[in-house]
């Protein structure tokens, strides 16, 4: 007995297809409009621009509502005797999961966010029960055999998993560029692997004893990219206690090398007995030790890590123990291990700086993070989108925070330029906003920028007044000198009122027939 119609199976295949695919690629628009067919929605098509956090797209709640119509009409004629083919039971199946988990997309909003701010460890999850009783009614009819059996428990981690993923990935990742798309996809390819169907049976229980390597420019966000990894790891649910086994906001340990000394570096990691370095004045845990089965212990620029420290690192990798300084004693290293490098690894092999043989332990998957000037490039909308983004992490007050992000932007389109090139990447961005946000001035320290050649071009069209011309000057003389009292002596100016100058950004004058349009930054 068939119990799909043409259409609906033509439908119920493509939500299977949802259910798997890389949601942070264009499989996902495809499997949706394939879905939909005419009643598919245009608006925010295009598969880098759309949040996944969005419950209420007009697409998604048509997909919601017809997968729920259609968990109905074949429940209702699922025969209690008779042979079903292998696929209308699997895709009954994925319909079902599918339905489930947008029946509950909100209730894991909430218990993400109430995890984030709970003063208690690992909270109560209480909505599992009726879950529970959802799944029972739809995946326990008579005569019904799971294509894939898992328990509710399982389904409910792997949901609360997923949910978390879109959570973290959109909360570290800002932007709708291209390159920034590709790297959504990515993080997820990390956390989930490409075959999610494996990931859930298997997978979920072992991906976290293979180590990620981001590798890409400074300041782009690399940890960033750790910690949406890291936050985003399976946790088995307890039925019993009504809670997830541990809490996963903090479970993130987080160590930048290049800061620490070699014997510092071993202590943060492997921990030490007492007396095993002068300052050791008692047993300490090294945060391998203390890192939970599902927890990331992240270790930044780990291309400064001396050779030593990598053989130990390596074996850790390798046989997953490691020994406390000054101790014999193995013990386990459970969790999951993220590094981070700006450097060029393959250089490094060469000048036998960095092991081969760790390198190949490491890079078993690795994520590249994109420049910011490659984002604005490919969008330049992606400017305003991180000046936003931005500004809600410096301010409190939204409006406020909505108001200074239009200044800032209009600013580095006057001052720096859309094709400016971020040297500093998105720290760079971050550092500028700070400045704006304080002296509404921003001197990058790189003074090769559009900005010197056209003010200095304009000042010999004589398209800039007097205040403007002195305020560029003491911009240049500023960076240049690198203090107010070097470019006071330089200028023969008072240092108060070269830091007035540089303060003070003089209003471009209006356009003037035959002066040129008073166009460029100001």
């Amino acid at each position: 007995m068939k119990l799909f119609t043409p259409e609906e199976r033509r439908f119920a295949r493509a939500v299977e297809r949802l259910n798997y695919c890389n949601p942070f690629l264009a499989e996902r628009i495809d499997a949706e409009r394939e879905a939909l067919g005419a009643a598919f929605e245009e608006r925010d098509a295009e598969w880098n621009r759309r949040s996944l956090l969005e419950t209420r797209h007009p697409n998604l709640l048509r997909l919601w509502t017809k997968t729920g119509e259609l968990v109905g009409r074949v429940a209702a004629k699922w025969p209690a005797r008779g042979k079903i083919p292998a696929e209308d039971t699997r895709l009954y199946e994925n319909l079902v999961f599918y339905k489930l988990f947008h029946d509950y997309c909100e209730d894991f909003d909430r218990a993400i966010t109430g995890a984030q701010t709970a003063r208690e460890s690992s909270p109560k999850v209480e909505f599992f029960r009726s879950f529970r009783t959802d799944c029972a009614t739809l995946l326990k009819l008579r005569g019904f055999r799971p294509a894939e059996p898992t328990s509710p428990e399982h389904l409910f981690a792997g949901f609360f998993q997923v949910r978390r993923a879109f959570h973290h990935i959109h909360r570290f990742v800002a932007g709708t560029s291209r390159p920034i798309a590709r790297l959504r996809g990515a993080i997820w390819q990390s956390i989930f692997t490409h075959d999610m169907r494996r990931y859930r049976r298997s997978l979920y229980r072992s991906v976290g004893d293979f180590a990620t390597l981001v590798t890409g420019p400074s300041g782009t966000g690399k940890e960033l990219v750790a910690r949406a990894i890291g936050l985003s790891r399976y946790l088995a649910f307890d039925s019993r206690r009504g809670r997830f086994e541990t809490d996963f906001s903090g479970s993130f340990y987080p160590l930048n090398l290049s800061a620490l000394s070699p014997t510092l570096i071993e202590s943060e990691l492997f921990g030490h007995r007492k007396g095993a370095f002068t300052g050791a004045v008692d047993h300490r845990e090294g945060w391998l030790e203390i890192c939970p089965a599902n927890g990331t212990v992240f270790l930044d620029e780990i291309g400064e890590v001396a050779t030593p420290i990598q053989v130990k690192l390596l074996r850790v990798l390798q046989e997953r123990t490691f020994q406390r300084l000054g101790e014999t004693d193995e013990r386990r290293f459970r969790g999951k291990l993220i590094a981070a490098t700006n450097r060029d690894v393959a250089e490094e092999i060469r000048t036998d700086r960095f092991r081969t043989d760790f390198y190949y332990r490491l890079c078993a998957d690795q994520v590249t993070t994109p420049s910011l000037h490659d984002q604005i490039a490919d969008s330049p909308g992606d400017l305003e989108t991180l000046t936003r983004f931005i500004a809600r992490r410096l301010m409190e007050d939204e409006t406020d925070a909505a108001a200074f992000a239009a200044e800032a932007h209009d600013w580095i389109e006057r001052h720096l330029g859309i094709d400016y090139t971020w040297p500093g990447n998105f720290r760079e961005l971050e550092q500028c906003l700070r400045n704006l946000l304080i002296r509404r001035t921003y001197l990058p320290a790189n003074t090769n920028t559009r900005e010197t050649g056209d003010w200095l071009e304009r000042a010999r069209r004589h398209e800039l007044t007097a205040d403007q011309l002195l305020h560029h000057y003491c911009q240049s003389v500023y960076v240049r000198t690198g203090t107010l009292e070097a470019a006071a002596r330089l200028l023969g100016l008072d240092r108060r009122t070269v830091k007035s100058r540089l303060e003070n950004s003089p209003t471009p004058p209006s356009a003037t027939p035959g002066a040129g349009g008073g166009h460029g930054p100001a």
